[in-house]
């Protein structure tokens, strides 16, 4: 199917020198960026949040080492606690 899109000159130019780089037509690189941007969002899961998932066994530490803080800057200055 044609169509007409508006897409900004800076963006515009970085595609069409990503496809020249790749040795392929604008109009497949505009269709493999849509389909990975479809597949990504089709999920519901953004894809950099799969990575966020195996830092689960830290809260426990980061909660620990807030609680050491809490305890170090309230020795150190407790009439800011109010």
């Amino acid at each position: 199917m044609k169509t007409t899109l508006e897409i900004p000159d800076p963006l515009f130019r970085r595609a069409k020198s990503a496809a020249a780089r790749r040795g392929i037509p604008f109009r497949e690189l505009v269709s493999e960026a849509l389909s990975e941007k479809l597949s990504a969002t089709g999920t519901g899961e953004k894809p950099w949040m799969r990575s966020f998932g195996k830092l689960r066994m830290l809260s426990k530490e980061s909660a620990r080492i807030n609680r050491i803080i809490h305890d170090e800057f309230r020795r150190i200055e407790p009439e800011d606690l109010n």
